[in-house]
């Protein structure tokens, strides 16, 4: 069992929620809450977990002790970067490494393998909460459109998020190749188009970072799971939470 969230992760989510419903919709702009994907709504340590076992699995006759590694895994000691987990469990030999990375790769950023992420705790309840109190909720990822905007769909909607329903958006990358924060640098001035943004949640401090810039009235949340190695501090006024739990 997890401790109950603090009073301070408690305090952040209401006031967004209550944010939302002191909005006029006679006579001011749609409210708008942002939300990243994953390591935000989504773990998928997961995924890259059953990756690693597909692939286990495939080469265990031939590399058994590879396979062996790789079946002491599990999502808690998943890494940021997959060299960092494979390093965890003593798998440091160049060609291994490098020819794990392909596997993965071909597969993490694929419609398929998005069914196994789990929903972060609470966030399912959390984004109908900031819904049913008027807000439009935008879903913003690094996930591109090419390769993954089904397999989105289909988890956000497995995973009881809102979804194909009115006041539900969605903004992906047009490019796999372009860096995430370079998409969300561009995207971020874009949602002035449809309304008020009053709060935004991303795990990246850079990224939140931008979104303080840009909309300095909104709540900026810094979900802390995972995060890139090296990032920035999250400036002041940034709200680290780690879940969406209001109880």
């Amino acid at each position: 069992m997890r401790p109950p969230p603090l009073p301070h992760q408690i305090d952040i989510l209401q006031r967004v929620l209550d944010r939302v419903a002191s909005f006029d919709p006679q006579t001011m702009r749609a409210p708008m809450v942002v939300f990243d994907l994953d390591a935000t709504l989504f773990d998928n340590r997961p995924r890259t977990l059953q990756i690693l076992m597909e692939y286990a699995e495939e080469v265990g006759a031939e590399y058994p002790d590879v396979a062996a590694a790789l079946a002491t895994l599990t999502p808690e000691v998943v890494d940021y970067l997959l060299s960092d987990t494979l390093r965890g469990v003593g798998i440091t030999h160049a060609d291994v490494v490098r020819d794990i990375t392909a596997y993965w790769r071909d597969r993490f950023f694929a419609d398929d393998y998005m069914r196994f992420d789990a929903p972060v705790e609470g966030g399912p309840e959390y984004v109908h909460a900031c819904h049913a109190a008027g807000a439009t909720i935008v879903y913003m990822t690094g996930r591109d459109i090419p390769g993954m905007l089904p397999g989105t769909v289909a988890s956000l909607r497995d995973s009881g998020f809102p979804v194909g329903v009115a006041g539900i958006e969605m903004i992906l990358k047009p490019d796999a190749n372009l860096p995430d924060e370079a998409f969300k640098r561009t995207a971020l001035p874009t949602l002035r188009r449809s309304g008020e943004v009053v709060a935004f949640f991303d795990n990246e401090p850079a990224n939140c970072n931008l979104a303080q810039l840009g909309y300095p009235e909104s709540l900026v949340v810094l979900i802390d799971t995972q995060r890139v190695p090296g990032a920035p501090d999250p400036d002041a006024g940034v709200e680290p939470i780690s879940d969406f739990r209001l109880s």
